[in-house]
Formats: structure tokens, C-alpha cells, sequence
């Protein structure tokens, strides 16, 4: 068993291990997907018991109960997080963007727990957050930790939190392809076939624990809907430049809140509990997801006055509770301000159009759409949630119009990055996404690495040389007292060459150059490179890294991570070995 796990880890190595992350796909996404399922559980049945009707009925609550949940949850989590460390703080998509492009997809177990649990309370007590960033986090998580268990290569655990976060978007909203592009989309900002394949498959296995537990479940009830004509072209254009608008200014809303991130942590979230309980007093629709407020936009049974009204106090509410700290995702709420918002454009444009534009629910989709593509700066994941969402193919054409046109005006007029970029770059973080990092980050230094080489101390007799050189090596390791040093079995081959001229010269009664019985490989005539461990699991990438701070050193890939002289070589890494693959 032993050695089938090594050769199973080799085979992660290599570029091309799709049989292997497809298993890893399926293996993961089965126990993600039995996770969200505990975690909606835990939040489904106490809401089931509190709420009357369903569980997202906030709105049936008395209004005591409306400010006294979110502050009581408040209450919860930020006396938790006043006793926890800072770093053990960091939760969500932007925390999962980090570790991933930042520190090789190594993600912590007890940020797993804080996010779990801390999510949990929020969605019970109706904060005005989704649960999608909980799933993300709780997904990618427990995929990277398996990984880790497993001492997977570090090449191979970005696939793996990508199939992580797909089988946890699956799970959470039964939308499996949606979940594979935001995975690819917002996480991974790759696409490969080699990626494709096992994040299809735990997306797949996620949505299918899901509808085990849950059901063919549909979030959004809408009849199958078409535009009027291409005649509404005009007025989508300029649905997508107003919503444009809403998303930037919740981006830029959000960021400016975030510059409190040096109060106290507790202060911060009880003020965003009192903030969305002082709200909630007065507009209940906005605890919670939201999606029976979407549904009753649907339906045409609120005005245009009282939805403007709603996506205002969301975008406020929203942007408070995340930026103050408060575990929860936010492309939920985006759905109900684009909602919100689109309603109100297709009454207007009903209104000044009445023969060309009857049909509002269209604009509550587009809008959706819009919306979430805009803040994220993903417009296919936008486009494949609401259909999926929905199940209603006649959006997908006008939802491809709203979105380029939400997506490049909040990008490039309104100078917005992607919500949780720009959440990173205010923090002072930059993800390293360049194309050489991606490149080599999906290979492993074991699947890299030269294996022929042979090992010798500094002073050898000829004789040992000249056996060792018997199975044409490429490289010399040699042993000294205070490290490993490198050189090529070519310049060894020609000192050996030397030697026999030194020793027709004895022959010819002329005195030898150098002693004819023993080389000294610290003194003849070669290039040495400094020899850097660099352990096995490492990625190519990793060895750049190292290289790039050592100029004109070498590595050897071992076992151990202990001093130099006891490490077993297992392969030699240079640097043209990595420029190989991006040059």
C-alpha cells in the first residue's frame, strides 16, 4: 500500500495526471458536498423551527425579532473573534484567493471551524450575507487539508481546491456548472482541460449528494420567458450601463468601509449588527438571502418605489456587515440588488414602452446577472448561476449583452476590479497570478527533476571515477564536510583525461602536473553550483523561487527537510531544467 501511494504521488507530479485528480475530483467532491449538506442542515432546521411558513420568512418575525437577531448574532461572533488570534480571522472567498496564489493553496484547518461555525450563526440570525463565501471557503479547505494529509505534491492542491469550491457552489444552489465556472473563474483565473475534467467531476459528485439530501430543488420559480425582439436591444444596453452604476458603487462602498479594519473587532461587528437590526426595524425583506423577496419580484406584487428603497438599504446593509467582519458571502445579496433593480427598469421601461416592453421579469434576471457579473468581475459564472437558478434558457442571450456591458463599464469607466480582488489590493495584497507562475505551479519538481546522477566525495582515486562514469551520468553530487556541491560528470570525465596525459608523462620520465592516484573534484577545473534542498512535494514554481534568490545555485529534490548532509538526493533541479517549460 505504501509503495502505491508513493507511485500515486509521483504520477500528481507530472502536468498530465488527469486520472488522478479526476479521482481526487470525485473524492472530494463527494465529502464536500456531505459537508455543505451539514452545513445547510444547521442552518435550514433551526430557521425551519424560528420562521413561520419557510425558512427564509424574516419578514413573519414580530419586530422585536427583527432587531434582536441580527444583534444577538452580532453579539455571538464578535465575542468569539475578540479571543481569537487575528490570523485565524481570515475567512471567505478573499481568504481562499490568498492561500492559494500566495502560499501554494496551503489553507489552515482552524480558519475551516471559525468559518464553519461563524457562518452558520450569521445565516441563522439573519445578517445580510450568503452563504455561498462559507461554502467556498468550507470547500477549498477541506480539500487543501486533504491534501496536505495526504502529502500530495503542492502542484497538484490548486486542482483540488478548484474541485473543492465547484462541488461547493453544486452543493449549495444545485447549480453544477455554475459551480465548475466559478471555480475556474473567480478562484483558480485558469482555464485547462487538464483543470476542467476533476473540477467537473466534484462538481458533479457535490450536486449529487445534494439532491440526495435535498432534492431537485429550484431557488427561483419563473415561467419560461423570451425578449419581445431584438427592439429591446437598445433598452438592455441601457439596463447594463445603469446597473453598471449600482455595482461600482457598491464596490467602492464596500472598500471604504473596509478602512475600519483596524478597530476593535468586536466594536466592528456589533455595529453592523445594530446597523442591519435599526434597518430590518423598518425593512424586514433585507435579513437573510432573500430569495422569497425575489420570488415576489417576480410575481410583479412590489412597486417600483418600494424595490429602489430595498436595493439601497441592501447595498448599505451588505456592505456594512462584510466590511465590519461578519462571515459571510455576498453574491447572494447581489442576486436580490440586481433583482431589485432590474424590476424597477422593466417597470419603467413597460411603462415608457408599453408595446415593445411587457415582460418585467426578464429585467429581474438581467439584472441578477448584471449585477453579480459586474461586482465579481465573472461574467460567465453570472450567466451559467442564473441560469441554473432559474432553468430558463431564453435569458442566456440578453443576460450575454447586459453582462459585457455591466461587466466593461464597471471595470474600465468606473475603474472597479473584481470585488474580492479589490478587497486584497486594499489590504495590500496582490495575488500572484502571472503566466509563468501558472505555468509552473501545475508541475512537480518529482516529475522535473534529473535522476542521472551520481553521489562521491570531494577525493576519489581514479579508478572510483572512472567506475562511477560507467553508467553515464549527467551530473556529480559531491559530499563535503558543510554541504552538497554540483558539477557536471562532463568536466569530471575530462579531469580523468588529464589524468592519463599526467600519467604518460611519467612514462616519458617528464614530472606529473598532479597526483596520478586522486582527484580532488573541489580543485579541478569545472563549474560547482551550491547545491539547496528543496523537498519533494514542491512545485516548480517553488523551485524558481529559490533559485531566483540564490543565482547560480542548483537544487536537489529530497525526502527529508532536515540539515543538507543527511538528505537523501532524489533528483537535481536547475535552472534550465525550469526554463524549460516556459521558454
Amino acid at each position: 500500500m505504501p509503495q502505491f501511494i508513493n507511485q500515486f504521488r509521483n504520477r500528481l507530479s507530472d502536468i498530465d495526471a488527469l486520472p488522478q485528480l479526476t479521482l481526487l475530483g470525485a473524492i472530494i467532491g463527494l465529502v464536500t458536498g456531505l459537508l455543505i449538506v451539514v452545513f445547510r442542515l444547521a442552518i435550514e432546521i433551526p430557521l425551519g423551527y424560528l420562521l413561520p411558513f419557510n425558512n427564509e420568512n424574516f419578514e413573519g418575525l414580530s419586530s422585536i425579532w427583527h432587531f434582536a437577531l441580527p444583534v444577538s448574532g452580532a453579539l455571538l461572533i464578535g465575542t468569539a473573534f475578540h479571543f481569537l488570534d487575528e490570523k485565524h480571522r481570515y475567512v471567505s472567498i478573499t481568504h481562499v484567493l490568498e492561500r492559494l496564489h500566495n502560499y501554494e493553496g496551503r489553507m489552515p484547518a482552524i480558519n475551516l471551524f471559525v468559518q464553519f461555525i461563524g457562518g452558520i450563526i450569521s445565516l441563522i440570525s439573519g445578517h445580510s450575507v450568503g452563504r455561498e463565501g462559507p461554502a467556498v471557503h468550507i470547500g477549498a479547505s477541506i480539500s487543501s487539508l486533504l491534501g496536505q494529509r495526504l502529502k500530495l505534491p503542492n502542484n497538484s492542491l490548486s486542482t483540488l481546491i478548484g474541485c473543492g469550491v465547484a462541488a461547493a457552489i453544486a452543493a449549495s444552489f444545485n447549480t453544477p456548472i455554475a459551480g465548475v465556472i466559478f471555480a475556474m473563474e473567480v478562484v483558480l483565473m485558469n482555464y485547462t482541460i487538464i483543470g476542467f475534467i476533476p473540477v467537473m467531476m466534484a462538481s458533479v459528485c457535490g450536486a449529487l449528494v445534494a439532491r440526495a439530501t435535498f432534492g431537485n430543488e429550484v431557488f427561483l420559480t419563473i415561467e419560461t420567458i423570451e425578449i419581445n425582439g431584438l427592439i429591446e436591444m437598445p433598452f438592455m444596453i441601457i439596463a447594463g450601463i445603469i446597473i453598471a452604476f449600482f455595482a461600482s458603487f457598491y464596490i467602492k462602498l464596500q472598500l471604504s468601509l473596509n478602512r475600519f479594519i483596524h478597530y476593535p473587532i468586536f466594536a466592528r461587528i456589533m455595529a453592523a449588527g445594530l446597523l442591519t437590526g435599526f434597518i430590518a426595524l423598518l425593512l424586514p425583506e433585507i435579513l437573510g438571502l432573500g430569495y422569497d423577496t425575489i420570488n415576489l419580484t417576480l410575481e410583479g406584487k412590489l412597486g417600483i418605489g418600494f424595490l429602489l428603497v430595498l436595493a439601497f438599504a441592501k447595498i448599505i446593509v451588505t456592505s456594512f456587515s462584510v466590511g465590519m467582519g461578519i462571515p459571510g458571502g455576498i453574491i447572494g445579496p447581489q442576486l436580490f440588488i440586481g433583482a431589485c433593480i432590474g424590476a424597477c427598469i422593466g417597470i419603467i421601461g413597460n411603462t415608457i414602452f408599453p408595446e415593445n416592453i411587457h415582460n418585467n421579469g426578464i429585467y429581474i434576471l438581467l439584472g441578477m446577472a448584471a449585477m453579480m457579473g459586474a461586482v465579481l468581475n465573472a461574467p460567465l459564472a453570472a450567466l451559467m448561476a442564473v441560469l441554473e437558478l432559474t432553468y430558463s434558457p431564453g435569458v442566456i442571450f440578453p443576460s450575454m449583452l447586459i453582462i459585457v456591458v455591466a461587466c466593461v463599464l464597471t471595470r474600465y469607466i468606473c475603474k472597479c476590479d473584481g470585488i474580492f480582488v479589490a478587497q486584497l489590493h486594499f489590504k495590500g495584497t496582490k495575488l500572484n497570478i502571472s503566466p509563468i507562475k501558472q505555468i509552473l505551479s501545475t508541475v512537480g519538481v518529482r516529475s522535473a527533476m534529473n535522476t542521472s546522477f551520481i553521489e562521491c566525495e570531494s577525493s576519489i582515486s581514479t579508478i572510483a571515477a572512472s567506475h562511477l562514469l560507467t553508467t553515464n551520468p549527467l551530473w556529480v553530487v559531491i559530499k563535503t564536510s558543510d554541504d552538497l556541491l554540483l558539477l557536471r560528470a562532463a568536466d569530471l570525465a575530462l579531469a580523468l583525461e588529464a589524468n592519463k596525459e599526467n600519467k604518460t608523462n611519467i612514462n616519458q620520465d617528464k614530472p606529473p602536473t598532479t597526483n596520478v592516484d586522486d582527484l580532488d573534484l573541489l580543485e579541478i577545473p569545472a563549474q560547482r553550483f551550491n547545491l539547496l534542498a528543496i523537498p519533494e512535494l514542491a512545485s516548480l514554481y517553488e523551485a524558481k523561487k529559490v533559485l531566483d534568490g540564490h543565482p547560480g545555485n542548483a537544487l536537489f529534490v529530497t525526502q527529508q527537510i532536515q540539515t543538507t548532509t543527511n538528505q537523501r538526493a532524489l533528483g537535481i533541479i536547475t535552472q534550465d531544467t525550469i526554463s524549460h517549460y516556459y521558454i
